[in-house]
């Protein structure tokens, strides 16, 4: 079997250099070809606000087709805004279709609704996402409390792990090696 093919994106006002993405890249090494993207928007050198759904979908599905001649086992995910893209893609929110392949998520201190809009909630996808999921969060994200995602995660058809990375805030800072660590883990287990 192919050695299975990870696509990371990053978040809103990242790129795909972030260090994050990079650490697990690397954490990875040879048990996985990692593919780190950017947006639209970052490629024409915006540093935001970002396109609109539709379109950030659609080059998610891109560069899926990219990597499809890969036949390998595929895990997607990403940062805020970049793991919730890659959920509504795997969820078929643009009806696209379902993704060939896909072992499992990893959604990255997903941002359940904007810091203090609870009533903006951005779940209505998440039934229809099948797959394994692998949520890290920090307990002190404004973008949703780990209350609120274990309530919201309980409705994803597929199974979800969560890891909790304590006092950390939505930026996840200082915590690289250990989501790198978990990310590594997941991806062995979801496509072994």
């Amino acid at each position: 079997m192919a050695a299975p093919s990870v696509l990371l994106y990053p978040g809103a006002g990242s790129d795909s250099d972030h260090p994050r993405l990079v650490e697990i890249e690397e954490e990875l090494g040879r048990s996985a070809r990692v593919d780190r993207h950017d947006f639209p928007y970052r490629k024409e050198g915006r540093k935001g606000p970002p396109d609109g759904a539709s379109k950030l979908m659609a080059s998610i599905r891109d560069d899926l087709a990219k990597v499809a001649r890969r036949r390998s086992p595929l895990v997607l995910g990403g940062h805020s805004m970049g793991g919730r893209l890659a959920s509504m893609v795997a969820a078929d929110v643009d009806g696209e279709g379902r993704v060939k392949n896909l072992a499992g998520l990893v959604l990255l201190a997903y941002p359940l609704h904007p810091p203090r809009k609870l009533g903006k909630l951005r779940v209505e996808h998440f039934p229809d996402v099948t797959v394994p999921c692998l949520f890290i969060s920090g307990t002190r994200d404004d973008f949703g409390t780990p209350d609120e995602l274990k309530h919201w995660t309980s409705t994803i058809t597929g199974p979800v792990e969560h890891v909790w990375l304590d006092a950390a805030r939505h930026d996840l800072k200082g915590c690289n090696a250990e989501i790198a660590t978990q990310v590594a883990a997941f991806v062995a287990r979801v496509t072994a």
